[in-house]
C-alpha cells in the first residue's frame, strides 16, 4: 500500500474510535499534538479510514491494567492489512460527570462504554447506582449534554466534560489508580526501527496453531529457547471452530534479531497462517 495513494490532507490525520473528548482522542492528542484529529463511530471506521488513505494512523486500544483487553478489536486484527507501527500508554482518570443542576444524591444510574463501567464497579456501587452500557465515554456525556434523563450520570473524562459543558461531580473515579489503556497505532506500511542492540523493541504477530497435539506448547518453544520474553499472550475461536485457535502474541525482540528469526522458524513449523503485525519501539512507560 504505497503512501503516495495517501491524499495530501491525510499525511497528518490520525483517525479513532469515538465522540470528542474519548480517551482515545486524549491519546491522539498527547501522541500526535500538532496532528488532526478525526472521530469515527467505530474501530473498523477507523481502520478504514487508514486502509483508504483517508487518515494516515488509527488510534486504537488494545488493553486496559483494570479491565482487561478490549475484546472487539482483536476480531479485528485478522481482517486488516494495516501494520502496527508505534505503541502508546495513556493514563485514565475516570470522572462522574453530570449536568449542572444533578447532586451526588440524585445519582440512580451511571452510564458509560462497558470497560470503563467495569473500571469504576466498586465506586458505582457505593453511590447506590446501577451501570448502564453506552456505546461511548465521551458519547456519554454528549448524550446528557443533549439529552435531560433523571438519575443519570456518566463516567467520562474532563475533556469531555469541557466539550459538552457538564460537570465534573468527582475526579479519579477509578477503582484503582494506576489505571492505564494500551495502544496501538496503525498504519499501511510497516515502518521497522532499524535494529540497534541496546534499545528495546516489541514484535506483534499472529498465528494459528495446527491441529496435533501439544501444538502451542511446540510453537512456542523456540522463544523459550531463545531466551526471548513472551509479553502477551491471547487466544480466541476462528469462525467459530473449536478445532482451529488464532493466537496473538506480543514478544520482547526485534524482527530481524537472530534469536527471533530462530523462534519463528520453530514456530512457522508447527503452525499455520503466521502474520507480522509489525516491529516497534518499547514505550517508555514500561520502563517505569
Amino acid at each position: 500500500m504505497p503512501e503516495q495513494h495517501l491524499t495530501l490532507d491525510a499525511m497528518q490525520v490520525v483517525a479513532y474510535q469515538g465522540e470528542p473528548g474519548a480517551y482515545s482522542h486524549l491519546a491522539c492528542k498527547h501522541t500526535f499534538p500538532d496532528w488532526t484529529s478525526i472521530h469515527c463511530a467505530t474501530f473498523v471506521d477507523a481502520l478504514k479510514m487508514v486502509e483508504q488513505g483517508e487518515a494516515y494512523y488509527a488510534m486504537i486500544p488494545v488493553e486496559n491494567s483494570t479491565a482487561g483487553r478490549v475484546e472487539e478489536i482483536y476480531r479485528e486484527l485478522k481482517r486488516t492489512q494495516l501494520y502496527v507501527v508505534k505503541e502508546h500508554f495513556e493514563p485514565v482518570n475516570h470522572c462522574l460527570i453530570a449536568r449542572h443542576s444533578m447532586t451526588l444524591d440524585q445519582i440512580t444510574r451511571v452510564g458509560s462504554h462497558p470497560q470503563a463501567l467495569a473500571q469504576c464497579d466498586t465506586n458505582i456501587k457505593a453511590l447506590g447506582a446501577k451501570s448502564q452500557a453506552m456505546y461511548d465515554t465521551a458519547g456519554a456525556a454528549k448524550h446528557i449534554a443533549e439529552f435531560e434523563e433523571p438519575g443519570l450520570a456518566v463516567i467520562s473524562s474532563e475533556l469531555a466534560a469541557e466539550l459538552y459543558g457538564l460537570n465534573v461531580l468527582k475526579t479519579y473515579f477509578n477503582d484503582s489508580m494506576g489505571n492505564t489503556t494500551r495502544f496501538l497505532v496503525f498504519a499501511r506500511q510497516q515502518k521497522m526501527p532499524v535494529y540497534e542492540d541496546d534499545r528495546i523493541y516489541i514484535t506483534s504477530f499472529m498465528f494459528r496453531v495446527r491441529n496435533i497435539p501439544a501444538a502451542l506448547y511446540k510453537a512456542m518453544g523456540g522463544f523459550a529457547t531463545q531466551g526471548i520474553n513472551m509479553l502477551k499472550l491471547e487466544s480466541y475461536m476462528v469462525n467459530g471452530n473449536f478445532t482451529a485457535t488464532q493466537f496473538y502474541v506480543d514478544v520482547e525482540a526485534h524482527f530481524q534479531s537472530s534469536a527471533m528469526q530462530a523462534a519463528l522458524e520453530e514456530l512457522q513449523f508447527f503452525s499455520e497462517d503466521v502474520r507480522i503485525l509489525g516491529t516497534y519501539l518499547a514505550n517508555d512507560y514500561r520502563l517505569k
